[in-house]
């Protein structure tokens, strides 16, 4: 018993020293990002020349036991890549270091993943770390300038007014130019058909829940979702759980906003001078003693917050994210309010051995807007010696233009303030986005996995507009009370096979898809009679004949795609996709858009032990994709719509208006377009310089054009044709520059141009037919012609004016004096001439983040060359014609004091090329201060805070409001803010 209890003694004794040995070696501590201190979850940590790893848990925290004291630990992930770290005790805080390009890092793709080392398409991933910061409404605002090929430009500075976006310049002239999104395996309808009350339908997505933006630029990418992905394919990934300990982050940002330029007009004192001058003994009676800048008046310093409070973790096995949001946005525009709530929550469990996996993810969000008069053109416009105020409770106390008998002046302007104050446009949108997604990889076949994807998109609004009875906008109708209501259902159902396998015998791997996409979109469009404030027709011939419509299509879709890899640097990929869509006759209904791409990393054969080129890989694409959006569903129908009030009917005491038959197109199909690229990617010094360039060919065939029809052919003089073709081509180049890589110090440096250049090829049935001028298009304000001409061998939407003619001692512009280009003695539209493109042909994109310790910053910069806009404020308000040439005084423009333009020599002056402007510019989006405060609430929580400036400043010779407009057209214009923001971040 003795030697048992010695020996049992003695065990023990040694398995205590073990054991205060081992805690001696046992290392923890917490891994970050030391770009901005967030944790870094789910890093690979390895006592250096053993097996012994472990990884961070979702606060990034990890502890792990070393055979010896004061081991090295290596730090791995996709993300971070791989650094090393030498202990000296206990603790191993570590801050990692993004590399500037992990070419094993995973990127989603259409239905799939891949590496990037693996692609062979034109492919870019934009992560929430690289993200625009500050006061964001609309998810897209975020990559702004981050991508090249990708031009975003903001549509006007209201809230969640949305952004026009051209991946590769426009493919259409009549369809959609906008990219398809997708949202976690969800395809959204086209940019431009939003629900109604919502001004643009990302801003009814939360920014905040958004992991990844993946762009899709060119076919051999994108061509796997077919006839939508002629304008490119944009992916969004949002956050999922990540299982581990529960994990509380909060964010919050508050911002002020104000407009930093007003159009330039003329003062209350000018005016004055001009309507003594020129004006009528009535206009110069009703010349009032006030100074009111209405501009001012209008506009208001703006005060928004966004917050937001998210849960990850797991339990049992079920990692899970839920979050919840709460933005408040003002606009700058009095009563301007975007105010939305949003609820995610995504579960992402594994059964049998990680061979079942489920991925739901569910978003939902609820907004109360309250829409703004469109004042902005009142404002500029009226009368600034008149008073805001009228000093009596008539008309609801806003000064109005009254007769002597006080009632309203017919055919004068209202009071702006009362325009806004006196009109409550509430909307109350809603949507929730969702799927569930099961990828089962077989037991008995583990490279072949099945993936089933059930989705649905619903949006609902429900709005109501108010005007009362006493308002002078609305006093002569009796005021109004205007229910709109809407509904938006898309259901989707997609199911693929995947099999890959490694053929390790002769050097290959194959990766094979297969599969099947149903999508429904149907819209329910509620008819209201339209009532006066007190709730009756507003008149006698108001009826509705149906209650609802229901417009809806349909696309069934087969696809494929087989990836063949050969010694890891050989990859060829083909995709093949057919679609049907319900929009087009069954004859034209189905189309086949197949692609093939090739891809050869060179350093294999080339540069294998070089230690100075990281990578070099030669990429090869040639796709066809389609474009079926913004046409409208059932061309090849005959269809009824409702006729002109003059057209109605009396039956008793109601009037029934009558239906009319509209025209139809019975061959009318999707157009396509065929991309060719090839490209260059490339990395240096472990890619801390890396990059990519990038030449593009795209054709478009069966361009959707107005033509007209021969009489009594149709019912329509016009209808859409497939008869015309357009091309664009061009440059892009990329890269990714790291100068500073320590642990306490980075620097990262991203820059991006793009060449653009777009061509109409063809528009007529009878190719290049030279008799056919071309079409017009935008109407200008205050006179009948149009901005554009869209013709063979100029680029969409080229400006089509007349060629002023300038006094050559002084250089000032003739009045209605313009070349007569065609000598024919005669000026009218022959004389016009194309000219410069409101699309730039050349834009740029600057970014970068330098951080040192617990401080960060960063800012981006856009720059757009070659663009133009029409001043339509100087060509519609610089007149004196203007100003007193009717019932009552009317504010100009200050242009009027350089031109002297009285309006009254020619009709087409507004059409002159004298007020198109070089809007090409110099634009600082985003400027940004972070600091990493560390551990508070006794080490219970981290806090980071942020200082975030937007639209820091514009470097342009566009001497109006703004030169980036969409449009091309600058006509009241709503201003892009200037935004303070300050944020900060909690993580429990």
């Amino acid at each position: 018993m003795k030697k048992i209890s010695k020996f049992l003694s003695g065990t023990f004794a040694f398995l205590l020293l073990s054991m205060a040995a081992m805690a001696q070696n046992v290392v923890s501590g917490k891994v970050t990002d030391s770009k901005d201190g967030s944790p870094a979850v789910g890093v690979t940590v390895t006592v250096k020349g053993t097996t012994v790893a472990t990884k961070t848990d979702a606060n990034g925290v990890y502890r792990i036991s070393a055979p010896s004291p004061n081991p090295v630990l290596v730090f791995t992930s996709t993300e971070f890549g791989r650094q090393e770290l030498r202990t000296t005790g206990p603790s191993g805080d570590i801050g990692l270091v993004k590399s500037t390009q992990n070419l094993g890092e995973v990127v989603v793709v259409g239905y799939g993943t891949a590496k990037k080392k693996d692609l062979t398409g034109a492919v870019n991933v934009v992560s929430q770390k690289d993200f625009q910061k500050g006061a964001i409404t609309t998810p897209e605002q975020m990559i702004a300038g981050k991508v090249a090929g990708v031009s975003i430009i903001s549509n006007s500075g209201k809230p969640g007014s949305g952004s026009t976006i051209r991946v590769r310049g426009g493919s259409s002239l009549n369809a959609s130019n906008n990219p398809l999104i997708v949202i976690d395996g969800v395809p959204l309808p086209d940019l431009g058909d939003a629900i109604n009350g919502a001004a643009n339908p990302l801003s009814l997505i939360n920014s905040n829940d958004i992991e990844s933006f993946t762009i899709l630029k060119d076919a051999s990418a994108a061509a796997i979702y077919g006839t939508r992905a002629a304008n490119g394919v944009i992916l969004i990934t949002t956050k999922k759980g990540r299982g581990g300990k529960l994990k509380v982050a909060f964010s919050s940002v508050n911002s002020i906003a104000s407009v930093i330029k007003n159009v330039d007009v003329l003062s209350a004192d000018e005016i004055r001078t001009i309507v003594n001058a020129n004006g009528t003994a009535a206009q110069k009676a009703s010349l009032g003693t006030a100074n009111t800048n209405w501009q001012d008046v209008i506009y208001r310093t703006a005060i928004s917050t966004d917050n937001n409070i998210s849960l990850t973790g797991g339990i049992e096995g079920l990692p899970y994210r839920v979050s919840l949001g709460y933005q408040n946005q003002q606009g700058v525009v009095k009563t301007d309010n975007l105010e939305k709530i949003s609820l995610a929550l995504a579960l992402n469990p594994s059964f049998f051995n990680n061979h079942l996996k489920i991925d739901v993810n569910l978003k939902a969000i609820a907004q109360n807007t309250r829409f703004a008069a469109d004042v902005i053109g009142s404002a500029i416009g009226y009368d600034p010696t008149q008073p805001i105020y009228s000093g009596n409770n008539r008309y609801g106390g806003y000064k109005e233009y009254t007769n002597p008998d006080g009632s309203l002046q017919l055919n004068a302007g209202r009071n702006p303030l009362g325009l806004l104050e006196q009109r409550f446009d509430n909307q109350h949108p809603k949507r929730s986005v969702g799927n569930i997604q099961f990828d089962y990889k077989f037991h008995f076949l583990p490279e072949l996995r099945a993936n089933l994807n059930l989705g649905y998109d619903i949006s609902r609004n429900h709005g109501l507009v108010k005007v009362s009875d006493s308002a002078a906008q609305d006093y002569f109708s009796g005021g109004t009370m205007s229910v709109g209501q809407q509904d938006k259902n898309n259901s989707l159902l997609e199911f693929y096979l995947n099999y890959a396998k490694d053929l390790k015998s002769i050097k290959s791997r194959i990766d094979v898809t297969g599969g099947y996409s149903y999508n429904n979109y149907t819209t329910t469009n509620y008819n209201f009679i339209g009532l006066n404030a007190k709730g009756q027709k507003k008149s006698a011939s108001d009826y509705v004949l149906y209650a609802y419509d229901k417009p809806a299509n349909r696309l069934i879709s087969f696809f494929g795609r087989a990836i063949y890899t050969f010694n890891d640097k050989y990859i060829l990929t083909g995709t093949l996709r057919r679609d049907g869509s319900s929009r087009f006759a069954p004859d034209y209904r189905w189309g086949t858009f197949p692609s093939v791409a090739l891809a050869w990393r060179m350093k294999d054969d080339f540069f294998k032990n070089s230690s100075t080129v990281s990578d070099l890989k030669l990429r090869l694409g040639y796709g066809v994709t389609g474009q079926q959006d913004g046409i409208g569903n059932y061309n090849y129908l005959a269809y009824y719509s409702t006729a002109g009030l003059n057209a109605s009917a009396q039956f008793g005491n109601d009037y029934v208006q009558g239906v009319r038959p509209g025209g139809v197109t019975g061959d009318l199909k999707w157009e396509e377009t065929s991309t060719s690229n090839i490209a260059l990617d490339f990395g240096f010094l472990n890619n801390r310089i890396s990059g990519s360039v990038d030449f593009y060919l795209k054709k478009t065939k069966d361009l959707l054009n107005s033509v007209p029809q021969a009489v009594g052919s149709n019912f329509s003089a016009y209808a859409l044709k497939n008869v015309g073709s357009m091309e664009n081509k061009g440059v892009e180049f990329n890269l990714n520059v790291q100068p500073i890589r320590t642990r306490d110090m980075t620097w990262d440096a991203n820059f991006n141009i793009t060449y653009n250049k777009n061509t109409i090829t063809n528009l007529t049935v009878i190719p290049n037919d030279p008799n056919y001028l071309g079409f017009p298009s935008y109407n200008l304000a205050g006179t009948s012609g149009f901005a554009y001409i869209n013709a063979v061998g100029s680029p969409k939407n080229t400006f089509y004016l007349y060629k002023q003619v300038y006094d050559q001692a002084t250089g000032k512009p003739i009045e209605g004096l313009f070349e007569d280009l065609n000598r024919d003695g005669i000026i009218n539209d022959q004389d016009k001439y194309k000219g410069k493109t409101a699309d730039p042909n050349i834009y740029m994109g600057f970014s970068t983040n330098f951080s040192y310790k617990k401080w960060n910053a960063g800012f981006v910069m856009r720059s757009s060359l070659n663009n133009y806009v029409n001043n339509n404020i100087f060509s519609n308000m610089g007149r004196l014609s203007t100003i007193v040439g009717g019932t009552v005084v009317t504010n100009g423009s200050k242009n009027y004091l350089e031109t002297g333009f009285t309006g009254s020599v020619s009709q087409l002056q507004g059409s002159s090329d004298f007020y198109l402007e070089n809007a090409s510019f110099l634009r600082m989006d985003n400027f940004n201060v972070g600091y990493n405060v560390g551990s508070v609430f006794n080490n219970k929580a981290t806090l980071r805070t942020s200082l975030t400036v937007q639209n820091v400043f514009v470097i342009t010779k566009y001497r109006g409001l703004d030169p980036e407009i969409s449009s091309g057209v600058d006509n009241n214009f709503y201003p892009r803010p200037r935004v303070f923001s300050l944020g900060l971040n909690l993580d429990f």
